[in-house]
């Protein structure tokens, strides 16, 4: 069976080795060659595509001395690279206390859980940290099931969680979990999400595949009675926007059966999508937040599940027990990350940013035949590829090569689902620059 890969651009499509074919410059094409010597080869970064020698601001720089715009950057460049005021406090904290034991505590972690409890909204105010997302989404499944009594998930195919056998249990992301992965978590049940165009459920708009979806998630909490919660990203890194009242919905069956809500808010937290948390716009407050990726602004790892005071009920188990629980580099590197997004109000930004991209998004969509969507919240945005506008076909093999185009013009980005080009510049862009990427785009779908 040949995998389908959705979750980024193939790095074995025909666009991609054209790509590599082009590339010579000697000393980046050793060191390509010592990766995939050393490293073990996985789907999706074996072999890479370029190497890196410089990341600041919005730009990184490759070992050719070539620069890109990065609107990718894994989700963890919400304030840009090297961020002066970020790295002046991490090597502050290296100076005063590099490091804490897990037994005992100290003030930088302390802050940051005070500092996540307040930003969250309702009752949420009991945090752990982790040191990767993946290992949060894994974290936050233990407390639904101490605190529920109860091991069944629900949650979305074509999701993403993370790439640990829990995270990827609930994960519906065939690249995560099918041949090798092997048995996964027991209980993970999934149902298929909404979609505007292509509906699982063969609606034909967003409202009704919304409405559909949320009566088959709440016929399934129903059905069996027995889910300790149902995980999500409330709005896709795909991107899918949902419709409006669909998670008011989806909090009224999961409170029906007595299933927690968990939002996935690891690539949308932090103001990427013009709110603090994404869940903002839907005016629903889940049981645990799990945050990630931007949350070390961009240098050091670290994750947070944040989650209703009432469920901290697991005190006579380890739930979490990392190594760099409340390490306080990592604690101090969050807390100055998320000063920066609220005193250079660029939540306020992405939300200004974002609304002048998709504007200018949507105008490419009525000039071109192959653009069949638009979608996005903030800067966090997605252009769909279709064969033609009448059937919505996928256009994998265009988006590829669209994105090899814009990388060849100093722009890189991912693809999502196969066919989006998938765009999340950092909060701090300049108009400009932005204005600069877009038209990158334009031209390069506009010369397909």
């Amino acid at each position: 069976m040949t995998l389908i890969h959705t979750e980024g651009e193939s790095n074995k499509a025909a666009a991609r080795q054209e790509w590599s074919a082009r590339q010579s410059h000697a000393p980046s094409q050793e060191l390509l060659r010592r990766d995939a010597d050393a490293f073990l080869h996985q789907s999706l970064s074996s072999p890479c595509v370029s190497a890196i020698a410089k990341a600041e601001g919005i730009w990184i720089e490759d070992t050719a001395g070539r620069r890109y715009m990065d609107f990718h950057g894994n989700s963890v460049h919400h304030i840009g690279y090297g961020h002066p005021r970020l790295k002046e406090a991490i090597a502050k904290q290296m100076d005063e206390l590099p490091f804490s034991p897990r037994r005992f505590t100290c003030e930088p972690a302390v802050e940051l859980a005070e500092t996540l409890g307040k930003l969250a909204p309702g009752d949420l105010g009991k945090v752990l940290f982790t040191t990767g997302g993946s290992d949060a989404i894994e974290v936050s499944l233990k407390l639904a099931r101490a605190a529920t009594g109860r091991f069944k998930t629900l949650s979305f195919w074509d999701a993403f969680h993370g790439a640990g056998f829990g995270a990827s249990s609930v994960g519906g992301e065939a690249t995560f979990r099918s041949g090798i992965a092997g048995p996964l978590l027991p209980g993970a049940e999934h149902v298929a999400p909404w979609a505007p165009h292509n509906c699982a459920y063969g609606t034909k708009s967003l409202e009704d595949s919304a409405r559909a979806c949320a009566s088959m998630i709440a016929y399934v909490l129903g059905r069996e009675g027995d889910f300790a919660a149902f995980i999500a990203e409330p709005m896709r890194a795909t991107p899918l926007v949902p419709a409006p009242g669909f998670w008011k919905a989806v909090r009224e069956a999961c409170d029906r059966h007595g299933t927690l809500l968990i939002f996935d808010e690891i690539p949308t937290g932090l103001g990427k999508t013009g709110k603090f948390f994404a869940s903002e716009h839907d005016g629903v407050t889940p049981d645990i937040i799990v945050l990630g990726k931007s949350l070390g602004g961009g240098i050091l790892p670290i994750a947070s599940v944040i989650a209703r005071r009432d469920l901290d009920v697991a005190g006579d188990y380890a739930i979490g027990h990392y190594t760099h629980e409340k390490n306080p580099v990592t604690a101090r590197a969050a807390l100055t990350t998320i000063a920066i997004v609220r005193e250079e109000g660029l939540v306020e930004r992405s939300a200004e940013l974002g609304a002048h991209a998709l504007a200018r998004m949507n105008d490419l969509m009525r000039r071109s035949p192959f653009v069949g969507d638009v979608r996005g919240r903030g800067l966090m945005f997605g252009v769909e590829m279709v064969e033609d506008k009448a059937s919505r076909a996928p256009a994998r093999a265009l988006a590829e090569r669209i994105y090899y185009r814009c990388l060849d013009q100093g722009l890189s980005f991912k693809i999502s689902q196969g066919n989006v080009l998938t765009l999340s510049p950092p909060l701090v862009v300049a108009r400009a620059d932005l204005d600069r990427a877009l038209d990158i785009v334009e031209a390069a779908v506009l010369a397909a």
